[in-house]
């Protein structure tokens, strides 16, 4: 099976973390994920480590290509790219990629189901084989203030957020991370998706649970940051064929 590719310069490493953050909006937005301004994927800089690359604020992610992205250091300035940062972005974001040396790539947006399940302040069960993903590995942020503007309240997720692959913001939506960007990419649409289907489940009565011994061997091969990057590879190659664009 293969796996994430490695590179002989951090030129070639940086095109490649670009390319695949275009097309992980391409992808959102086939999904439905963007939302007029709201959402945002991240990606670190190879070379820069303390700044990250992120779409402009007030472009629609089924716009995005590779030049259209914006470099933002640790003061929130943008240092390659034209466009502004969305201020919640750079918030957020800055503070979990300080706190998180592994993490290469964080993904925010809208959705509808995780906006909605953010609002019934629980953890997401392992009632199916792909919310055992989450198993453990997932936390509650449980904070009334839903609008993140300010460095102390995205340290707060941040610190919430710990080792984790992905948070539920209250009243907000859902977030997650990964080692590469494929696996945050991948990591939130399929949180978005265990929310669907835990409303379903829930909206007929009460659902079964797989057993934790079972969610943790499970989460062992479906939950590792290998399977997120592999699992988001169909998505990524369907989406370039029909929008080749995005490289641009």
């Amino acid at each position: 099976m293969r796996g994430p590719p490695s590179f002989e310069n951090l030129e070639q490493e940086r095109q490649h973390r670009k390319e695949r953050l275009a097309a992980g909006f391409r992808i959102f937005a086939a999904l439905g994920f963007s939302e007029g301004v709201a959402g945002h994927i991240t990606a670190r800089d190879p070379e820069f480590t303390d700044t990250f690359w992120v779409n402009p604020f007030g472009m629609h992610f089924a716009h995005i290509t590779v030049s259209d992205l914006i470099r933002v250091d640790g003061a929130g300035a943008v240092v390659e790219g034209t466009m502004p940062v969305n201020v919640a972005a750079f918030a957020i974001h800055h503070q979990i990629h300080a706190a998180r040396p592994d993490v290469v790539a964080a993904a925010h947006a809208h959705s509808i189901y995780g906006k909605a399940w953010s609002a019934v302040g629980r953890l997401l069960d392992p009632i199916t084989q792909d919310a055992c993903a989450f198993y453990e590995d997932h936390v509650f942020f449980d904070d009334t203030r839903v609008l993140v503007t300010e460095a102390s309240e995205a340290a707060r997720i941040a610190e919430c957020l710990g080792g984790h692959k992905a948070a539920i913001l209250r009243n907000h939506g859902l977030l997650a991370v990964g080692q590469t960007v494929d696996e945050a990419v991948w990591w939130f649409i399929s949180m978005e998706r265990c929310c669907q289907a835990q409303f379903l489940a829930e909206s007929v009565g009460i659902p079964l649970q797989v057993d934790p011994e079972n969610a943790k061997a499970a989460r062992a091969v479906n939950g590792t940051p290998h399977a997120g990057w592999f699992q988001c590879q169909p998505l990524h190659d369907r989406i370039l064929r029909q929008q080749p664009e995005l490289l641009g």
